[in-house]
């Protein structure tokens, strides 16, 4: 039954796109995140539903879009050339088999982050697809709310949609992003035009905020914590009363720790405490083990090149007995084949400094280029855009944080992040040269010019 409901929804998209072919581009963003072949148990489980969107995308941008003024950003140069090289170290990986399976859903990623601002001609368009990921972000992010509030989180064993822990589905994962969309759902309760503004959009939006403030205290993951800490901070730049916003948000924080479960609370403590925690001391093992093998290997392994590495580091736990005693317990611990858990070190690792280079111009492009439109389009009638940029960027920026943490340096959500970022920039840019030419000041500027040849 499950399948013919999300068959049925899939194929009133593909009707509705025969009229609309931009709906395509839509369905398959949300084909991409929310995965609905993982949430069914029957015939849709094996349709390649993704391909047959992304075709169809493609083949309706051909055939019926408009491509007057079509602009091809530098960005979108860099990540073709992030793919090229992918697939250059996909070819030469030190486990070319295992490499092959990061690299069917990696080209994906990065050839739709190329195609996707192409089609992002208008406002509407640009809308369209930040409402499309925020709603398919939402369907997570609301179930694992509800299951929070319920009392059924845990790290690694709070179930969203589907009983698996990859993905978008992971509790570190759906944390940042979560988070990371914070800026943009808040920019659709006071500038969208899709659904105008008003008592029910707000009330939504900000009932969704809270959902997503809900996942790191379900999912228990610290690089959440983490990222509502940044977004706190990144309010700050459009608040009017500053003062009044740090004492609100500092009186909230403190209200809401009673209510916390004792075991977030605790997973939390951690975070200072890192030598003592089996998890954080691993993976600042796996990051030392990366810089030594980039070390020796700067073009990089290839994709799951982590597999080949193998550390062995002291567990430091320190109990306070009584006055200045303490007692300290160490554990050896032995490991191989951890992931990297960083997006940073899994470009380094992965594609060596070519990759990682790459990898770092196009997201800090991104946040240069979102900085700029924030500035030249604070006021005016174009305020719309400089609001939407300042989202963008926060959103990069909380996304580019948790990458600290957490290996998702080719989460397809990063890139239609970034794509949306072009397509804003190219569209705007458009408009400005528009607005440059006028035929009527060119005519005045003409006239003398006729006079003088008489």
């Amino acid at each position: 039954m499950r399948d013919l409901i999300f068959l049925a929804f899939i194929l009133a998209i593909m009707g509705a796109g025969l009229k609309r072919p931009f709906l395509f581009v839509l369905l398959y963003v949300y084909i991409d995140i929310v995965a609905p072949q993982r949430l069914t148990y029957g015939f849709m489980t094996v349709m390649p539903i993704s391909a047959i969107a992304v075709g169809m995308a493609v083949i309706a941008w051909m055939i019926a879009d408009d491509k007057r003024d079509m602009r091809v950003n530098v960005r979108q140069g860099l990540i073709a050339l992030l793919l090229g090289w992918c697939w250059y170290t996909t070819r030469n990986a030190d486990f070319p088999i295992e490499a092959l399976t990061k690299w069917e859903w990696v080209w994906k990623a990065l050839a739709f982050a190329i195609f996707l601002p192409l089609t992002l001609r208008t406002r509407l368009r640009i809308e369209a697809l930040l409402l499309f990921m925020t709603l398919s972000i939402a369907a997570i992010a609301i179930t694992g709310g509800i299951k929070t509030l319920a009392g059924g989180g845990g790290y690694g064993s709070l179930q969203l949609l589907v009983a698996e822990n990859s993905g978008l589905y992971e509790g570190s994962i759906i944390s940042t992003v979560g988070i990371a969309m914070i800026p943009i759902i808040l920019w659709f309760t006071h500038s969208g035009t899709i659904f105008p503004p008003d008592w029910r959009v707000k009330l939504f939006g900000y009932a969704l905020t809270f959902a997503c403030l809900l996942l790191p205290v379900g999912t228990q993951a610290r690089t959440g914590l983490l990222c509502i800490g940044l977004l706190a901070v990144l309010m700050l730049r459009d608040v009017k009363r500053r003062m009044l916003y740090l004492v609100g948000a500092g009186l909230l924080g403190l209200a809401a720790i009673p209510f916390l479960p004792q075991s977030f609370t605790q997973r939390m403590d951690t975070i200072g405490e890192y030598k003592a925690d089996a998890s954080a001391s691993t993976r600042i093992e796996v990051w030392k083990w990366t810089w030594d093998y980039v070390k020796t290997h700067p073009l990089g392994g290839g994709f799951e090149a982590y597999r080949q590495n193998y550390i062995r580091y002291d567990k430091i736990k320190v109990d306070d007995v009584a006055g200045n005693n303490a007692t300290v317990e160490r554990t050896l611990e032995v490991d191989r084949g951890r992931a990297y858990h960083s997006a940073y070190f899994e470009m380094l690792g992965e594609q060596g400094w070519p990759g990682f280079i790459l990898w770092m111009l196009i997201n800090l492009g991104g946040l240069y280029r979102m900085e700029v439109l924030r500035r030249r389009y604070r006021e005016g009638a174009d305020a719309w855009a400089g609001r939407l940029a300042t989202a963008l960027q926060h959103a990069h920026l909380i996304y580019l944080l948790g990458a600290v943490f957490v290996g998702i340096a080719f989460q397809p959500v990063l890139f239609m992040l970034i794509g949306a970022q072009i397509g804003l920039d190219t569209y705007l840019a458009r408009r400005r040269k528009e607005a440059a030419w006028n035929p009527i000041r060119r005519k005045k500027r003409a006239g003398p010019v006729l006079v003088e040849a008489g």
